[in-house]
Order: C-alpha cells, then sequence, then structure tokens
C-alpha cells in the first residue's frame, strides 16, 4: 500500500502497535508511532505479552537491549501475533556484533514467521551469512543490496537494509528508496524510529509488503528531508523529525511527487 492510503487509514483507525523494543529508544518509538497515527504500546513481561498481542494491528520486536527474559517475552508475543494473523516486524540491532544478538535473531526467524525485517546494511548482511562489519550497534560494511534479496528469499519475507539509500525487496522485488538527510544518522535511535513506521504502515496496511514497507521509508525519510531544512544540528533535529512525521502523517497528501521509490 503506498504511503498517502496507509497515513490515511492511520488517522481513521488509530492502530494499535505493540513494541518489545529497547530502553535506550523506547521514547522516540512511542513519540514516532503517535506522530504516524498510531497509538504506540510497550509490554514485555512475558504474563501480558500475549494478551497484549492479540489486541494490537501490529508487533515490532527490536533486539537492542537484549536478556534472556525479553528475548522470551518475544518469542511468545510472535507466535501470537502469527496465531491472529499480525504483522511481525522485526530490527536485528547489533546482529552481527555479538554472539548472543546473532543467535537471538536465528531463533526468532526460526520459532515466528516475520512479515518484515528492518536494520542497516550490517545488520540484514549477517542474517544473509555476507561478510559485514558491526561494530556496537552500527553498521561500517556490508553489501545492502544482495542481502535484502537473500534474506527475503530464505524467510519468505520483505526485507529492508537502511542506510544513504534503502534496499527493500520480497525476493522477487527489489526497490530503491532515496529519500532521507544525513542528520537522521546523527540522533540515536534513528535506525528504531524508521522500524517503528515500517511496524505503523503495517498495522494501517495490514501487510508488510514491499510497497508498504519501501513507502513507509520514504516516507519517514522525506519527514527528515523536512526536519533537516528547519533544524541547526541534531540537537535541534530530533523535536523537528517528530513535528515533521506529524505534518505529513496528517496532512498525506503533501507527500505527492516526493518520495523517491525506483525498481532495480
Amino acid at each position: 500500500m503506498n504511503a498517502r492510503e496507509a497515513l490515511r487509514r492511520a488517522g481513521e483507525t488509530k492502530p494499535l502497535v505493540h513494541h518489545i523494543t529497547n530502553y535506550v529508544t523506547v521514547n522516540l518509538v512511542a513519540n514516532v508511532t503517535l506522530a504516524t497515527g498510531a497509538l504506540p504500546v510497550m509490554a514485555q513481561a512475558k504474563e501480558e505479552v500475549r494478551e497484549m498481542t492479540s489486541l494490537a494491528s501490529a508487533l515490532v520486536l527490536n533486539i537492542g537491549t537484549l536478556d534472556p527474559q525479553t528475548v522470551e517475552a518475544m518469542v511468545l508475543a510472535g507466535k501470537t501475533a502469527n496465531e491472529c494473523g499480525v504483522p511481525v516486524v522485526l530490527d536485528p540491532v547489533g546482529a552481527g556484533a555479538t554472539a548472543l544478538r546473532t543467535r537471538t535473531v536465528e531463533r526468532l526467524v526460526s520459532e515466528v514467521r516475520v512479515a518484515a525485517v528492518c536494520g542497516n546494511a550490517g545488520e540484514i548482511s549477517t542474517v544473509a551469512g555476507l561478510e559485514a562489519e558491526v561494530r556496537g550497534v552500527e553498521s561500517l560494511a556490508g553489501d545492502a543490496e544482495q542481502a535484502v534479496r537473500l534474506v527475503a528469499k530464505a524467510l519468505g519475507a520483505t526485507v529492508a537494509a537502511t542506510g544513504p539509500v534503502d534496499y527493500v525487496s520480497d525476493g522477487e522485488t527489489t526497490l530503491a528508496v532515496c529519500n532521507g538527510h544525513p542528520l537522521m544518522g546523527r540522533i540515536v535511535g534513528s535506525g528504531c524510529a524508521s522500524t517503528a513506521v515500517v511496524g505503523c504502515l503495517a498495522a494501517s496496511a495490514g501487510t508488510a509488503d514491499v510497497e508498504t514497507v519501501a513507502h513507509a521509508l520514504a516516507f519517514y525519510g522525506a519527514a527528515g528531508e523536512d526536519a533537516a531544512g528547519l533544524s541547526d544540528g541534531p540537537g535541534t533535529f530530533e523535536p523537528r523529525l517528530l513535528d515533521a512525521i506529524s505534518a505529513l502523517s496528517e496532512k498525506p497528501e503533501r507527500l505527492e511527487g516526493r518520495l523517491k521509490v525506483e525498481g532495480l
């Protein structure tokens, strides 16, 4: 689904998006979800994740800050989402940096049917089994275009690798997204926020197909372009980004002719 239609639906239906995410970026993720027109909930206790996921229209799993209890909660929530027909979006933060992160991603994609995987080039390359360099949670190297195709075919899911150019593939169709601004890489959590936007539009559209994911990233990138034009640097950019996301969500017609999504 294109971004304008998905945003219009989100504004009308206010879908609930359940995030099991990391404590470093949770506030930004919640605010971005609200700005996109959806409703955020952050619940990760094993005792309630099944119930909460059953009420949601999308589930976003972000492995940025891991512990054994959170991993178990993610598996429970993911299986519940599969039972309820709720799209699951996975952000494999830092995959390849440590064995725990890599093993966790392997477990999640083996036990949960994910609709979309969104990460940076290094993370997606790691999932694909390609050579990559990940330092902490930052990608230093990775073949994004090749990786998204390989992972998409292996998982039967939509896969996105974000960077100066975002690559999105379902294994058959591969799209390049060229919206965005360098300031987006200078605030902590910009990648987590992009995955949140994918989750919001998937919740609205009822699918995380290749068009929906690509248009979600293009919309987010366009908001980044607007915010950068009003910012002095990263300190002023983050609140401007929230303003820009909200403004475009409220009037999605402003996206007409702005989304740079091309087939490869």
